[in-house]
C-alpha cells in the first residue's frame, strides 16, 4: 500500500514538473518573441555592417589626418612666404 503511495506521488511529482517545463519553453519561447519584436521595431544594424561602417570610419579618419598634416604644412609655408620682406616695387621706379 505504502509503495502504490510513493509511486503515486512520484508520477504526480513528474507531471507536475513537466508541466513547469512545458511552461518554462513556452514562456521562454513568449519573451523570444517579444525580444524579436522590439528589435525589429528598432534600428540595429548587424554585427557585418557594423565592421563594414567601421572600417570606413578608419579609413577616413587615416585621410583626415593626411589632410591635416597637408594643411598645417602648407599654412606654415605661407607663413614663411608673408613674413619675408617683400621687395618695394616702388623703389625701382623711383631710381
Amino acid at each position: 500500500m505504502e509503495n502504490r503511495i510513493l509511486d503515486d506521488l512520484a508520477k504526480v511529482a513528474a507531471g507536475a514538473l513537466g508541466g513547469v517545463s512545458g511552461l518554462k519553453q513556452e514562456m521562454e519561447a513568449r519573451m523570444r518573441q517579444q525580444f524579436e519584436r522590439v528589435l525589429a521595431g528598432m534600428a540595429v544594424v548587424n554585427r557585418e555592417e557594423f565592421e563594414a561602417v567601421k572600417a570606413m570610419a578608419a579609413l577616413a579618419r587615416v585621410e583626415q589626418e593626411k589632410l591635416a598634416a597637408r594643411l598645417a604644412a602648407l599654412e606654415a609655408r605661407l607663413e614663411a612666404g608673408v613674413s619675408e620682406p617683400a621687395s618695394k616695387p616702388a623703389d625701382k621706379a623711383e631710381g
